[in-house]
């Protein structure tokens, strides 16, 4: 039985991707959930949001097979495979599979894998490669007996995120309130259309060439890629930018999700905080942020011992309730009990 893959995608940066996968994988594990994190942003900053620097150091030059994501399929660029990936304990339930920087060379050989996948012979090298992320994923939530796996993965539409899209079951779309995440939108919809199409068209080729036939045993991604709904950023009050400037923007979502990303013609009249599809508003917790991130903890684990005190303390409280409402309402969405 293949873990659910949750991934977390915006081709637009700074929509707090990353803190959302943060504070929810956090949650999870709170609710005795098994959780895997696998860090595949090239920046990693998602390990760094757990790991401490010297760690991360120790992890990347000593370039032990499996000690990240990277050294994980490092080999496939040679004549090796697979390395199963030693993953880092964050706390009970809760289980990193680092990034790397370096993960970025791998764009270029990912590309014309794609390509090639397509052919009549010799597939099984290209197929293993473009599944790769997919397969590593795999085998560390198996070694937990996961009930879940979280993806980051960096703002473009590059080889990596399609490699990695195509090992997602279900994707979440977090969104700021400003033209440049409207526009984001309007491109992802149609990519991860696109890429889920020319996925099942290498699966048919796959199950039609020789190479099927001489690996029985050899599994591959669906390639699912469910839309689940969209997370919104709670917009800041400025000076020189009024809230009826980001509510012109947040109140189109609904109609352009549903357009680009559902592929709907019919419109719809319906405000975004009023949107089913919307899984929930992000507040703007400010100064508990940096607290936090001082702490190497959630928001809603702030205690008053980190300084959390007074208003801090009611903060701290609300954030549990809504990240707490946000992970039940995702675990209903992919059929997770919590």
């Amino acid at each position: 039985m293949n873990i659910p893959v949750l991934t977390f995608f915006n081709n637009k940066g700074g929509v707090g991707k990353t803190s959302l996968i943060y504070h929810l994988a956090w949650m999870y594990a709170s609710m005795r959930k098994k959780v895997v994190i696998a860090d595949i942003d090239p920046q990693a900053n998602l390990t760094s949001a757990f790991l401490r620097e010297d760690r991360i150091e120790q992890l990347w030059s000593e370039e032990k097979a499996g000690s990240t994501l990277y050294h994980c399929i490092k080999p496939l660029r040679d004549v090796g495979d697979i390395v199963a990936p030693d993953l880092q304990k964050i706390a009970t339930d809760l289980y990193l599979i680092p990034g790397n920087v370096e993960l970025s060379g791998f764009e270029d050989a990912l590309s014309e894998v794609w390509s090639s996948s397509m052919g009549d012979n010799n597939l099984y090298r290209p197929m293993r490669m473009l599944s790769s992320f997919w397969q590593v994923i795999q085998i560390a939530a198996l070694k937990i007996s996961a009930d879940i796996i979280f993806v980051d993965i960096g703002p473009n539409l590059g080889a990596i995120n399609r490699s990695v899209l195509i090992a997602t079951n279900f994707v979440v779309i977090p969104l700021g309130a400003d033209l440049f995440s409207l526009q984001g939108l309007k491109n992802l919809g149609p990519t991860l259309q696109s890429w889920k199409a020319l996925w099942k068209k290498r699966l048919d080729n796959w199950q039609g060439c020789r190479d099927f036939k001489s690996h029985p045993n050899f599994k591959l991604p669906t390639g699912e890629m469910k839309p689940i709904g969209y997370v919104c950023q709670q917009h800041s009050v400025r000076l020189d930018q009024p809230v009826q400037a980001y509510e012109k923007w947040v109140n189109r979502i609904p109609s352009v999700y549903r357009e680009a990303v559902l592929n709907e013609d019919t419109p719809v009249s319906i405000k975004q905080s009023e949107d089913p599809l919307c899984l929930a508003t992000i507040k703007h917790y400010r100064s508990l942020v940096p607290m936090a991130q001082e702490e190497r903890k959630p928001i809603f684990m702030l205690t008053p011992a980190d300084g959390a005190i007074g208003s801090h303390a009611n903060a701290v409280q609300d954030a549990k309730r809504d990240f707490e409402k946000l992970g039940k309402i995702i675990a209903e969405k992919i059929g997770m009990k919590v």
